[in-house]
């Protein structure tokens, strides 16, 4: 056998061997793959579909503040700061609340936070102070931001017969609600919502309101899994018709997409 010959069959021999390998890799990569890849999509989707701890300590400060309850507040306060709210975070979800609340309560949920942020301090605690809001238009610009808020929060333009019944809480809804307050872009709309399902559900007599807002709030991105956690996360801190109001506006919502 010449030399040319024992080349050629060594390389041909050698050239069939990392084909076999690279078979074997490649088959291995096929069988292994697909699991590997929903394991990755469930830890996605979970992860997704999970409220953050500082998510989660909103609705609850919400719910105390609607109700007035003042030593769950400052606990709720607490857990929320602890949770990475800032003080800024923490001032503008009470003082957005006055809209769904009222000046009462959202008075008295600011002085309360007051003393929170004191006593931490006492205690060595020096929470981030957050940011303040950036500058928002004014007459009628005011209004044309407010009215495309409300436009794509609500996923539609809001109009009908109460509106033309009262047109002034129409002009209040667009350039206050959604024009001061929702224009501020120190909170994101996701936490606007959560805090405003938080408080809607802990009153009662107002499920018309909850069922827009958690429509609104599947608007802004937030998804049933989130907002049954929300439910959830009401009832674990004693408020019980809170939750189940949540989890029947949820339900509701989810049947009327379905129909679509």
């Amino acid at each position: 056998m010449s030399n040319t010959t024992l080349v050629k069959r060594r390389f041909a021999s050698k050239t069939a061997a990392v084909a076999l390998a690279m078979a074997i890799g490649a088959a291995l990569c096929l069988a292994s793959s697909p699991a590997t890849t929903r394991a990755q999509e469930h830890k996605a989707m979970s992860t997704e579909q999970t409220l953050s701890a500082k998510q989660q300590a909103i609705a609850p400060i919400a719910a105390f503040t609607a109700v007035g309850n003042m030593p769950k507040l400052h606990t709720a306060l607490n857990k929320g700061l602890d949770a990475g709210l800032t003080i800024s975070d923490a001032k503008e979800i009470l003082v957005q609340l006055y809209a769904y609340t009222g000046f009462p309560r959202s008075l008295n949920a600011l002085g309360e936070l007051m003393k929170v942020v004191q006593e931490r301090q006492q205690r060595g605690i020096h929470d981030a102070p957050g940011r303040d809001p950036g500058p928002i238009p004014s007459g009628e610009e005011l209004l044309a931001v407010g009215t495309a808020n409300q436009t794509k929060l609500s996923g539609a333009p809001v109009k009908g017969p109460l509106f033309d019944f009262a047109p002034a809480i129409d002009q209040y809804l667009k350039t206050h609600l959604f024009g001061d307050i929702f224009a501020r872009d120190n909170l994101d709309w996701q936490i606007r919502e959560l805090a405003t399902v938080g408080a809607l559900a802990a009153m009662p007599d107002v499920e018309s309101q909850l069922q827009s807002h958690i429509r609104i709030s599947m608007n802004v991105g937030l998804s049933a899994a989130q907002l049954r956690q929300l439910a959830q996360g009401l009832a674990q801190h004693g408020e019980a018709d809170a939750a189940a109001r949540t989890q029947a506006a949820l339900d509701k919502q989810l049947a009327e997409g379905a129909k679509r």
